[in-house]
């Protein structure tokens, strides 16, 4: 189980885009710069979060990207899917003597799996089983729309700044 940079940057840049965006594209360069993180790594990654429907490019003076739809219609887990992140815990549960199939040799030396049948493997394979589906509904219930209005509130942002996310929600209808 285990988120990389690569989610994480998705995810940021995501926000930024939200918080930055007003109604107008942003430049990646922008995106950036505020974000620290690399142009051609932002490149690579709105990229795939273009072809995975969550952004769309304007071309031009101007141009930039902009959210395909609103951002409570946006899921963390839409952005994570978009850029390849599998995070769920039971990913490996067959493959590795641990995960519950081993790997023995017979008389003549060749391989046959053997299938771990224990009370133990099946309590914690079924418990993390259970841990990724939980994972998974946290991710596709939780918005773009809700972090910005988490960051909102949390990092002291103006009533002005606030009605711009009501803005940014009718970002990706504006560009239909």
């Amino acid at each position: 189980m285990r988120l990389t940079s690569k989610g994480r940057y998705a995810v940021r840049a995501m926000l930024d885009l939200t918080f930055h965006s007003n109604g107008n594209p942003v430049r990646l360069q922008e995106i950036s710069t505020r974000q620290s993180i690399s142009l051609h790594y932002l490149e690579q990654l709105f990229r795939k979060l273009r072809t995975g429907k969550v952004v769309k490019s304007v071309r031009g003076p101007g141009g930039g990207y902009v959210l395909s739809r609103p951002m409570d219609e946006i899921s963390v887990k839409d952005v994570l899917d978009c850029v390849g992140e599998n995070i769920n815990p039971a990913r490996d549960i067959l493959g590795v003597p641990s995960s519950g199939i081993e790997i023995l040799k017979d008389e003549a030396g060749n391989e046959i799996n053997a299938v771990v049948d224990t009370k133990e493997f099946n309590l914690t394979k079924s418990y993390f089983e259970n841990l990724g589906t939980i994972m998974q509904d946290y991710l596709a219930t939780t918005t773009l729309g809700d972090l910005s209005r988490k960051g909102a509130g949390a990092f002291g942002e103006t009533a002005a700044n606030t009605n711009a996310s009501a803005i940014r929600s009718n970002v990706g209808e504006m560009n239909q």
